[in-house]
């Protein structure tokens, strides 16, 4: 019977990867938009200078990288639970 413990480990390790996926692809999504918005406008003082004034986007990804490292531990954790056996 497994560990009461390890069933929301699993869960929870299960919310976070899947979070920081979601937030993961859809910082790129906007990136990508965002980038693509600039090379359609006239001025590309800002797009050739490559210093865009909207940094969030990498600290959006960090933070998504993050999340999907926290998953995978806790996924590995609760695996580990599961598959050795941990308590009484």
């Amino acid at each position: 019977m497994p560990n009461p413990d390890s069933t929301v480990m699993l869960i929870m390790g299960i919310i976070f990867a899947a979070v920081g996926g979601g937030v993961l692809g859809g910082s790129r999504y906007a990136e990508r938009n965002y980038y693509d918005s600039l090379t359609e406008r006239t001025d590309m003082k800002e797009f050739i200078q490559s210093n865009p004034e909207s940094s969030g986007y990498g600290a959006v990804r960090i933070g998504g990288i993050i999340s999907l490292v926290v998953g995978g531990v806790l996924l590995v954790i609760a695996a580990g639970i599961r598959f050795w056996g941990w308590g009484g």
